[in-house]
């Protein structure tokens, strides 16, 4: 079976909505020099199953684990893989692109994941 012509062209214009898994996939191929093929076998589906995929809306925060189960279900896709590339995303949406100024990012953006401790175990402020 081929792809429709339609899906085709609709998920090469969801790369441009940040707001959907076609522009997560643009993303990450853009930033790990993968191929659509590349991409459609490390989540293990076919390329008219991606073109599909591109056209769903990144889970929301609050129910993460919730929606990326009702996608990978829905599209046969392992949810391990898809998670990886959506969080890769997430990370990458938030820091400064190459040569952009490092204050340009608001503080409230980053996500410490751990602080600083004196040698005596206290944390230090």
């Amino acid at each position: 079976m081929t792809t429709p012509e339609w899906l085709k062209v609709a998920a090469q214009r969801s790369a441009q909505d940040p707001a959907s898994l076609g522009y997560v996939f643009e993303q990450y191929r853009k930033h790990e020099g993968k191929s659509a093929e590349e991409l459609a076998a490390m989540l293990g589906c076919s390329l008219e199953v991606l073109d599909g995929l591109s056209l769903c809306r990144r889970p929301e925060q609050e129910r993460f684990a919730e929606h990326l189960r009702m996608i990978a279900e829905r599209f046969a896709v392992d949810p391990r893989r898809l998670a990886a590339v959506l969080r890769r995303i997430e990370v990458l949406d938030v820091l400064p692109a190459d040569g952009e100024e490092r204050t340009a990012v608001r503080d409230d953006s980053y996500l410490l994941a751990a602080r600083d401790h004196s040698s005596d175990g206290e944390t230090s402020s």
